[in-house]
């Protein structure tokens, strides 16, 4: 995980308008430190590897991928869509580079549970450690994560 050396500059590109509309940090009044320091420790806490949560991400992602935004069930547990904009989108922790513009919808059968995701968000918690702010579209909970994935 990268060293975020300026969170104040950090926390202006994940509101609104700057590198998404509805910005990154949903209803979270906590600081950009708070919100990646609170999750570090629930990782710990619910004994759950980031680089597991990154790798089965990628799985689904990957599995949709050629479907177009048609729902394939996956593994007999998972069902999965991926669809993918035209256009690639910035990091707003201002990472060189670009990612795809994909939408995945994921649910767990199972519990009936459903995640959605972008490659932004799944570099967002590889690089940065940052699940996205309570409330906001893409905020992956690690309490979710830890049953819709079976880690």
């Amino acid at each position: 995980m990268k060293e975020i050396p300026n969170y104040k500059k950090i926390e202006e590109n994940l509101k609104p308008g700057k590198f998404s509309l509805e910005g990154f940090l949903g209803n979270d009044n906590r600081s950009l430190f708070d919100i990646i320091s609170d999750d570090k420790a629930l990782i710990l806490q619910l004994n759950i590897d980031i680089k597991e949560i990154i790798t089965r991400l990628k799985y689904f992602r990957d599995k949709g991928f050629d479907f177009d935004g048609t729902f394939i069930i996956v593994d007999e547990k998972w069902k999965v869509s991926v669809i993918s904009h035209r256009g690639k989108t910035k990091c707003p922790f201002e990472d060189k580079g670009f990612f795809a513009k994909t939408e995945i919808n994921l649910i767990y059968l199972p519990k009936n549970i459903e995640i959605n995701y972008s490659d932004l968000s799944i570099h967002l918690i590889e690089e940065h450690g940052f699940f996205g702010g309570k409330g906001s579209l893409y905020r992956l909970e690690p309490e979710i994560l830890k049953i819709a994935l079976e880690l």
